[in-house]
């Protein structure tokens, strides 16, 4: 492949971040499968805690619940933590789901 991921969403960091704690095993394209611990997540993205191995432009396929199996790409790496964009947002209505799941506690979800 050549020339790394094509993004068509710059910087979508603003967008509301949902606190989790969802071990989850993805699939490298080079690395075969990782397991990586999502700290949090958004409909735009996600960002993991333990992505030292990680490089900007690397693209994985993690399985989510509600939504399956969607591709991302890293956008940014900082020490341990990595910062991913899905391939395509995911709907509001899949995404409240998501976090419902993720995130039973009610104290630590942010207000809709």
């Amino acid at each position: 492949m050549t020339g790394g991921a094509n993004l068509s969403v710059t910087d979508m960091r603003r967008a509301a971040r949902h606190p989790v704690d969802f071990p989850a095993i993805v699939e490298h394209f080079a690395y075969g499968d990782l397991h990586l611990h999502i700290c949090n997540l958004s409909a735009h993205g996600f960002m993991v805690d333990d992505g030292g191995q990680l490089q900007r432009g690397d693209r994985i396929i993690i399985r989510l619940p509600i939504v399956g199996r969607i591709e991302a790409y890293v956008i940014w790496t900082r020490d341990n933590r990595a910062g991913f964009q899905f391939e395509r947002i995911i709907r509001l209505d899949d995404f409240v789901a998501i976090i419902d799941e993720l995130q039973p506690n009610p104290r630590l979800r942010r207000t809709r």
